[in-house]
């Protein structure tokens, strides 16, 4: 578990709460607020704060199956070993430190332990593998005249293809400010999407966003949620649909770039546009982070977001640990020193290609 100070964790964790009270049943709703409730027996010590982390996580989060089959995670192991660490002398940074890498056992970039001095983050999601990112590259290509709306940096190239950078979903999008995008655009050949390095935002915005890429209604995913407090107590599965927008959509081929810095809402992103028609995504495989993310607190007025919900691609795949490219490009030294950028340079050529 890394640390370091951050509120995007919190925007993130507010977006999602605001969807779900939108497009979930009430009885999800109650979960939430069970689950944010402090548990007055539990004391205020190093230990009480450790059982109540423990339990809060043994009986709400939602990927332990998932993850004893991808890596052996036994979360009773996990107690045993990590409440040896713990005695009534620590300071509060030492039980930080303790509790901080138990979450990290989970490997999920949803977990965070929030302090008033740190915060507790689980970054190996894209701290391990190459960033396939590079401002300067991205500097060259988006140069200085390009148009800006809801966040949203967009431009043509100079081979007629479209453009557009969509660095974080943080932001409300706007239909209006989408139909003129795409009637800037319409005259390219092609678009590319460049989200790399978006670790999410609001779903509502990544939907408003695949929605212009599609002309009919399309199954694009399954969830559940806790009905119990244990690992296997959820609902069956909750058919998520994609609408077509009722703005301008795009009808020519599209490619979405990708990394691993592509997570939570953005990697929900990718997975609404894999059931889009001519779309392909280039780049590397997604972060992951597919659970929806809601909080408690520990005795110690210290509060936990952990992932609550789980979400599934269309094939009731689980994509917790990220999705695919249909394309694997990084990239490469070679075209850095001709300052080009290879993932782009990939999508251009697909996109010429089928001109």
């Amino acid at each position: 578990m890394r640390t370091c100070s951050s509120s995007d964790g919190l925007k993130t964790y507010n977006s999602v709460k605001h969807l779900l009270f939108m497009t979930i049943s009430l009885s999800i709703l109650s979960l939430i607020i069970v689950s944010c409730v402090k548990d007055t027996d539990i004391p205020n010590t190093p230990q009480g704060n450790f059982e109540a982390l423990w339990k809060i996580i043994d009986e709400h989060y939602c990927f332990f199956n998932y993850k004893h089959k991808q890596y052996g995670l036994d979360w009773n192991e996990v107690y045993n070993r990590y409440s040896k660490q713990m005695n009534d002398g620590m300071s509060k940074y030492q039980q930080f430190e303790v509790l901080t890498n138990m979450l990290s056992e989970l490997r999920d970039g949803h977990v965070n332990l929030y302090t008033s001095f740190d915060l507790g983050r689980y970054w190996s999601w894209h701290e391990n593998y190459p960033s396939n990112f590079n401002d300067t590259l991205y500097n060259i290509y988006i140069g200085t005249d390009y148009r800006i709306a809801s966040g949203l940096k967009y431009k043509i190239l100079d081979d007629q293809i479209g453009y557009i950078r969509c660095a974080t979903f943080a932001n409300e999008l706007g239909e209006g400010n989408l139909d003129e995008i795409f009637l800037y655009l319409a005259p390219c050949k092609g678009l590319i999407i460049d989200i790399r390095n978006n670790t999410g935002g609001l779903l509502t915005s990544a939907e408003e966003l695949a929605a212009r890429f599609t002309n009919e209604k399309i199954l694009v995913g399954y969830m559940q949620h806790k009905t119990g407090k244990g690992h296997n107590d959820f609902s069956n599965m909750h058919e998520q649909w994609l609408e077509p927008s009722r703005g301008i959509r795009w009808q020519k081929k599209v490619v979405v770039l990708t990394n691993r810095q592509v997570f939570s809402a953005a990697n929900e992103f990718i997975n609404y546009m894999k059931c889009c028609p001519q779309v392909s995504i280039v780049g590397d495989h997604t972060g992951g982070g597919s659970g929806l993310p809601f909080s408690s607190e520990l005795p110690n007025g210290w509060s936990v977001r952990f992932s609550a919900c789980p979400m599934y691609d269309k094939d009731k795949k689980d994509t917790e640990f990220g999705i695919a490219p249909d394309y694997y490009v990084s990239l490469a030294n070679d075209d850095f020193t001709k300052g080009k950028d290879s993932i782009i340079e990939y999508a251009r050529t697909l996109l010429n290609k089928h001109k």
